[in-house]
């Protein structure tokens, strides 16, 4: 197992295991699923949902096989899921078998056989289809980190905690700093935000006092222990994180839109 770092990223272990085509265009439909998803595009999530499986097949053929169907090639996905499923499960899991064959399927028939626009109940299931899409890619790609077998498993586990985090449309990221895109919230809602972004990995204060307007600096322990105070952040030492509570409250003001 090579050595790993705290900065260490879901596409370094993806890199280090798989194909780096395959694992670019993994990364980029999922980036793209789940921007499109926390910004109501929910039937283009699905789109990219299916453009995720594409790239997941292939990752599951070239870890089986030592080869892959090229990319834009036509791909056989029910002839490839009976191929994995007939696979000796000696030497390979479950989960590459059978689990992430099946739950790639789920997302491919969302993409491919539902009508959104002309169901015979005339009720729109873009919203439920695409929460079911998203859910499932982040199930898939923490799957792939975990059977990657280049970290460790404490590594992996907060690699994969991350990955699961919801990420705020509001906020852009510029190498290590994340910018908020309305600067007219609030001091709490700033930090409120911020710490919704980061997700369960939380911020350091020193990280925090850098990210915030000057204007909040000066206050800002204060605000944090008000928004601990409410329950929407908890702190331990030098890190604070959001809550159940944080996040609900973030999600049900509409913080999450860029001005």
């Amino acid at each position: 197992m090579r050595e790993v770092t705290v900065n260490e990223s879901v596409e370094d272990t993806l890199l280090a295991a798989y194909k780096e085509p395959l694992v670019q265009e993994l990364l980029a439909s999922y980036r793209q699923a789940k921007h499109n998803f926390y910004l109501g595009g929910h039937r283009l999530s699905a789109v990219e949902g299916g453009r995720f499986c594409e790239a997941a097949y292939r990752i599951l053929e070239s870890v089986t096989s030592g080869k892959y169907t090229s990319v834009g090639a036509a791909l056989d996905t029910e002839k490839l899921a009976g191929r994995l499923a007939s696979l000796p499960g000696a030497r390979y899991s479950k989960s590459i078998r059978l689990h992430i064959p099946r739950a790639l399927r789920v997302v491919y028939d969302i993409r491919n056989n539902r009508d959104a626009a002309h169901l015979a109940d005339g009720i729109d299931p873009n919203l439920q289809d695409a929460t079911l899409v998203v859910v499932i890619l982040d199930w898939v790609m923490a799957e792939f980190v975990r059977l990657s077998g280049g970290t460790s498993p404490d590594n992996a586990r907060a690699l994969v905690e991350g990955l699961v985090t919801r990420k705020a449309p509001v906020v852009q990221e510029f190498g290590d700093f994340p910018k908020l895109l309305n600067p007219d919230l609030k001091a709490s809602d700033y930090v409120l935000v911020l710490l919704y972004h980061k997700g369960a990995p939380g911020a350091m204060y020193s990280e925090l006092l850098q990210w915030v307007p000057s204007s909040m600096r000066r206050n800002l322990r204060r605000t944090l222990r008000g928004l601990e105070g409410k329950a929407l952040v908890h702190q331990e030492g030098e890190t604070a994180w959001i809550t159940y509570a944080g996040e609900s409250s973030v999600e049900r003001r509409g913080l999450l839109e860029p001005q």
